[in-house]
């Protein structure tokens, strides 16, 4: 369920008081571990440091974020692949497309 749209948008006040103590133009990351802010159009132009669990994420706000949460662009999960015969085939040809011509093995005589 969304947010009602009287209350308006959720933009945590303490990450608003810290973009209005720094310059647009600044590079500086604003670290921040509220994923649920919405991101509001006085935020575009900041990096944020967006926390996952681990580590945090640098998001650069663009215009088109702008209604989105912060926790969007910064992933919690990483994906490794998908397993499986038809991956190792995948893999296998591909590997031998890109490495060419055969390699000498090292040891034999």
């Amino acid at each position: 369920m969304s947010r009602s749209s009287k209350k308006g948008p959720y933009v945590d006040p303490k990450l608003l008081k810290k973009i209005s103590r720094l310059k647009s133009g600044d590079k500086t990351v604003i670290k921040t571990w509220s994923r649920d802010s919405e991101i509001s159009p006085e935020m575009v132009g900041f990096v944020f440091g967006v926390h996952n669990g681990k580590d945090f994420i640098e998001v650069r706000v663009r215009e088109e974020m702008v209604g989105h949460h912060l926790g969007e662009f910064s992933q919690t999960r990483k994906f490794t692949k998908h397993g499986g015969k038809m991956q190792r085939e995948l893999e296998a040809s591909t590997a031998t497309a890109a490495g060419g011509a055969a390699k000498p093995e090292a040891g034999k005589k």
